[in-house]
């Protein structure tokens, strides 16, 4: 097995006056789950639509199996599996008409049944696509790009939209397909499912890589476990300086009137944080405690939330 599935280097990709991509590089390694985050007009979709064969970049190189999409264009369409953010499927077609039509695509593949059971549709094979909800749509649409058996399948933010038991149907399937020895690459705006499903993330910005790593790796890049975030509702000033002598704080960040402490003991910080507040005559207006996350993480690095457009 290739030890790299997905190479770029040095990506650049221009809409007019708009640069998507800006010197972008990524390897993803064969049999993980790789995550992409970031926000809207990162480069995300981009980067996918290049390593798919869908876009050429401007500038940069590309590689999928150890292969040029320009030598090897057949062999790699039957090679992989693709989920589109928005995938368009023939409203009057059965569910198992759909699924037999992608597989028709293909030399290689499981049985219409196969896929079917695999993302939980048997029951639904008869049914119109026009019938099924968000959750069932998005899980024929990844069983249309599981049915060739891809070696690599791509998975543009597939849970968005989806209720927490869809999402959780959804992280079953992918989970299924990892431990087989597939590769995924997975864009996603939900940091549990970063950090519960992806083996490596990279935070991509303005069109590059600016954090990679594990998940852990990441959270554990910001100094401290916790994060204290707070407001105060009068015009007290507090230096940033002044937080930084509280007990147990790496860092100061402020985001949207809020004040956010990475720490690495909220039972000291807390009582030390109250007695400055009332020392400079600040009105606490609210108080929050959580565990660090990716997009504790993200914040940190670009001072903006992975939701933002």
């Amino acid at each position: 097995m290739l030890d790299i599935a997905l190479l770029c280097r040095g990506l650049v990709k221009r809409y007019a006056d708009v640069t998507a991509l800006d010197g972008l590089d990524l390897e993803v390694h064969a049999g993980e789950c790789f995550g992409m985050l970031g926000p809207n007009g990162a480069g995300k979709t981009t980067t996918i639509e290049i390593l798919q064969g869908l876009l050429q970049p401007d500038a940069g190189r590309v590689e999928v199996l150890g292969h040029a999409w320009r030598t090897h264009e057949r062999e790699l369409r039957q090679r992989m599996g693709t989920q589109l953010q928005e995938t368009k499927l023939p409203d009057k077609l059965t569910v198992e008409e759909v699924v037999a039509l992608f597989r028709s695509f293909y030399r290689r593949g499981k049985s219409v049944d196969q896929v079917l059971e695999e993302v939980q549709l048997l029951e639904k094979r008869g049914a119109w696509v026009s019938r099924l909800s968000g959750g069932q749509r998005q899980r024929l649409a990844v069983a249309c790009a599981l049915v060739s058996e891809p070696d690599v399948l791509f998975l543009d933010e597939p849970t968005t939209g989806l209720d927490p038991q869809s999402r959780r149907q959804m992280w079953g399937i992918i989970e299924r397909f990892r431990s087989h020895g597939g590769t995924t690459l997975l864009t996603t705006h939900y940091m549990e499912e970063a950090e519960h499903l992806c083996d490596r993330v990279a935070i991509v910005d303005h069109g590059r890589v600016i954090a990679l790593g594990t998940p852990r790796q990441l959270i554990e890049s910001l100094g401290a476990e916790h994060v204290v975030e707070f407001a105060i509702d009068n015009d007290v000033l507090v230096p940033d300086e002044v937080y930084l002598d509280l007990s147990g704080v790496q860092g100061v960040a402020h985001d949207d009137g809020k004040t956010r402490l990475t720490a690495s003991h909220v039972h000291l910080v807390i009582p030390d944080l109250m007695r400055v507040l009332e020392r400079r005559g600040a009105t606490l207006d609210q108080l929050t405690t959580h565990h660090a996350t990716l997009e504790d993480v993200f914040l940190s690095l670009t001072g903006r939330h992975l939701r933002d457009g």
